[in-house]
């Protein structure tokens, strides 16, 4: 354990954060999500919801303020008639941490799998909500 470090946050996924640059992108999946078959590099965080894995990302990760939208979801698929709540939350989230507003892509479903292939990494969760998934795009920290 560290100071300041939430508790959920892996010394795996920690790693992966500290690797990322300036631009690379890491998913945070739903547990429908096919994290393992897409994934680069995959971190499992199985038996946690996104929102709480979101909030604590985002207490060290700086988002892309060169990006007018630097967090993407999985766009609902037309026809479904699905609920999607939790991006209310993520949203939230999303302003608490990195004050923004407006921070949001919506991505096609098959689009949105083809840009998680090519992400630095995906985190599988095992969050139950349908349409969770997040690309989050890294920013830059800048100097003190």
């Amino acid at each position: 354990m560290l100071k300041g470090i939430p508790a959920i946050l892996s010394p795996e996924l920690l790693k992966i954060l500290m690797e990322m640059g300036h631009g690379d992108e890491i998913v945070l999946g739903d547990g429908n999500f096919p994290a393992a078959s897409h994934a680069r590099r995959l971190v499992r965080c199985d038996g946690h919801g996104i929102p709480e894995l979101l909030e604590a990302v985002l207490s060290l990760l700086p988002l892309d303020q060169y990006t007018a939208r630097p967090a993407a979801l999985m766009q609902v698929v037309p026809g479904d008639t699905v609920e999607t709540p939790i991006w209310d939350r993520y949203d939230r989230i999303v302003r608490e941490r990195a004050g923004l507003t407006d921070a949001f892509e919506q991505v096609e479903r098959f689009a949105f799998y083809e840009r998680a292939k090519q992400a630095y990494a995906i985190v599988a969760t095992g969050e139950s909500a349908l349409y969770a998934n997040i690309i989050l795009k890294k920013g830059v920290v800048a100097p003190e």
